[in-house]
């Protein structure tokens, strides 16, 4: 190989048998940088002018192809050369261009991969377009070079989900050409060399595969259905579906929708929503500290919330020790946990070989000594201070002084608990939402006494379970019950001031939430808030507003779908509006002497929006939070807040009717 030559601080050369080998290094992700497109515009000059090169291979350094563009660079002045330029400049070179794909390709690097003359991809490797999550589209190419390769449904899918594909399905479906083992680039050098001189296959010149429109309309509309009012998905659905026209009319249209997308408000939102997720892995005093070792996690209760964390932990790689009451109960419990792999088994997202091997690492016991030799016990029995109480002393007895314990309770305080254990130190919360394996966030509590290296044992396990944790302080509720009780208030007193169930509940659907929040109470059930209200009903405030409209339906039997009546009415298992939840609304009123006004969904979208800001600032104000960004993730990933609309904390910043 001839010696490196620097194109620019991330883009160096050399020849290697006739081939110019291009590597770009731009650590951590070799993103597409303005540094990187310059290096790459003049190392394709360099290989097109010179006579001793024959073509060109494009790779990249370390685990990574090109991770996508630099996001830093949005919203800044354009810089020279684009993207897009370099692209076209790839696809037109007179030698042969092969992209030898030493790891990720996402985004711009697949764009760039797909402008290249070959595509040879390593077996770890990864590809994908996964602009929607941030709220735009592929602007270098993507939307209509990846259909003329791949067709129109294919494209489709990969575009609309920003779903990334393993290397056997990138060649299954003809995204790239060929599986390398061993010197990847060296065979792509090969490559190069064997095709100097012949016709190259430029995928911008290829036609789109003829299709049944009947069959492309009906995905689009699925995918529209699924969006709830994002722009990005619907756009990428048009310009996709719209790829069998001129390259150049196509790049066009594709280059100005990007923009106008970049610099939307639904963009601004993800770009929050995806910058807060870094953040949130700061946590102030835990730099430099070292988590303690776990490999065996015990969980004491199996019943529905137990059963799904241990279903995390097994597809961690963790040995699980399963605890309940009695052998018969702890029995059901390991049932429940197995029924829920071979769930995962029959859905494909678990092979036969990974199900045995799960299996194989689950246990369950009745007797407390089992847990002996855990690294981590999380408790996950009923939410009561008491019951935890005893399980944690009963606990103490029996574990090593250094095991972590972590208690998953929803609204008691943490502290208490604590306080009641030898080492209350060792002890945090790990609150998971349910399903819990299923549902990606954990508020990781720190208690008073915390150590420090346990709240890092708590986030190291929760980011192997690959959950996302947010740390939170003591409050009754942590960060995300306390929010949405706030927002259920809100939500009652409007219903009092004039608005109905399925009006709010139409405001928030159309905002993007999957569901309204009367219609996620009715499939939760009533039985359960009822309860915890009338236990809080002799320490609450009597001059603080209370609404008794929802304890009047649970008296009159209304406990939402399972008993076929709720906030709505369900014959034949089809939600529909009440006339009966009406009059118990106006009875209600009445009885306060308030006089009902009419409400815009803007009207209801502000003050339910509203209501949970203000909980938020007095959460960062009480130090519970640590920033804006830590509140709307939680809101977004368990919770169910559009995630295109940034959070409640993120979406104050300007009205609600901008976006609807």
């Amino acid at each position: 190989m001839s010696e490196t030559t620097a194109f620019s601080a991330t883009v160096s050369a050399a020849t290697r048998d006739g081939v110019l080998v291009v590597t770009i290094d731009n650590a951590p992700v070799n993103a597409t940088s303005a540094d990187v497109r310059n290096g790459l515009e003049k190392a394709l000059a360099r290989a097109e002018s010179s006579t001793d090169v024959n073509g060109v291979v494009i790779t990249g350094a370390g685990k990574t192809f090109i991770g996508g563009a630099d996001i830093k660079e949005f919203g800044k002045p354009a810089m020279e050369p684009t993207l897009p330029a370099v692209i076209q400049k790839i696809e037109d070179l007179s030698k042969p261009v092969v992209a030898a794909l030493n790891g990720a390709a996402l985004g711009g690097g697949l764009e760039v991969a797909l402008a290249c003359h070959y595509r040879i991809t390593s077996p770890a490797a990864q590809v994908g377009l996964p602009e929607v999550k941030l709220g735009i589209v592929p602007g270098a190419g993507g939307t209509q070079r990846l259909p003329r390769l791949i067709g129109i449904p294919a494209a489709l899918d990969l575009i609309t989900s920003g779903r990334s594909v393993k290397a056997e399905e990138a060649l299954s479906l003809g995204i790239v050409d060929e599986i390398g083992e061993g010197d990847l680039v060296g065979t792509a050098v090969s490559i190069a060399g064997k095709f100097a001189g012949k016709p190259l296959r430029r995928t911008g010149e290829l036609t789109v595969p003829v299709v049944d429109p009947t069959e492309i309309e009906k995905a689009s509309a699925k995918i529209r259905a699924k969006a709830r009012g994002q722009k990005a998905p619907a756009e990428a659905v048009r310009l996709v579906t719209s790829s069998a026209r001129p390259l150049a009319e196509g790049l066009t249209d594709e280059r100005a929708t990007f923009l106008m997308l970049r610099d939307s408000r639904e963009a601004a939102a993800l770009r929050h929503v995806f910058f807060a997720e870094r953040e949130a892995s700061k946590v102030d005093g835990l730099e430099g500290i070292a988590p303690r070792p776990v490999g065996r996690i015990g969980i004491c209760g199996l019943g529905l919330m137990g059963s799904g964390i241990a279903v995390a932990a097994l597809g961690a790689g963790y040995t699980v020790i399963g605890l309940d009451q009695t052998p018969d109960v702890a029995e059901k419990g390991h049932e429940r946990i197995v029924g829920l792999l071979e769930r995962n088994l029959a859905s494909g997202r678990l092979d036969q070989a990974g199900f045995d091997a799960q299996k194989a690492r689950l246990s369950v016991t009745a007797l407390d000594s089992d847990l002996a030799f855990c690294d981590l016990i999380i408790e996950a029995v009923f939410d009561d201070l008491d019951v935890k109480i005893d399980l944690f002393r009963r606990l103490d007895r029996v574990i090593r002084p250094d095991a972590v314990l972590a208690t998953n309770t929803s609204y008691l305080n943490p502290d208490e608990i604590a306080a009641a254990t030898a080492h209350p130190e060792r002890v945090l919360g790990l609150h998971f939402f349910s399903p819990a394996h299923v549902m990606r966030l954990v508020e990781v509590v720190r208690c008073a006494r915390t150590a420090p290296d346990v709240l890092a044992t708590g986030l190291s396990a929760a980011k192997k379970l690959r959950k996302l944790p947010i740390v939170t302080g003591v409050t009754e509720g942590f960060i995300g019950n306390r929010i949405f009780s706030a927002y259920r208030r809100e939500a009652e007193f409007l219903l009092e001031d004039g608005a109905l169930p399925h009006e709010i509940d139409a405001a928030l659907e159309e905002y993007g939430f999957p569901m309204g929040l009367f219609a996620v109470y009715d499939m939760a059930g009533l039985e359960i808030a009822w309860a915890r209200r009338k236990r809080q009903a002799a320490s609450r405030d009597p001059s603080a507003r209370y609404v008794e409209i929802a304890d009047t339906l649970c008296e009159a039997g209304r406990m939402g779908q399972k008993s076929g009546r709720g906030w709505y009415a369900y014959p034949d298992g089809k939600r529909i509006i009440d006339p009966e939840v009406t009059i118990i609304i106006e009875a209600a009123r009445a009885k306060k002497g308030i006089v009902p006004r009419h409400f815009s969904r803007d009207e209801i979208l502000k003050r339910l929006l509203e209501a949970m800001a203000m909980e938020g600032d007095a959460l960062l104000a009480q130090g519970i939070a640590a920033r804006p960004g830590d509140i709307d993730l939680v809101m977004i990933n368990g919770y169910g807040f559009p995630s295109h609309k940034g959070g409640p904390m993120f979406a104050r910043i300007e009205p609600p009717q901008s976006d609807t």
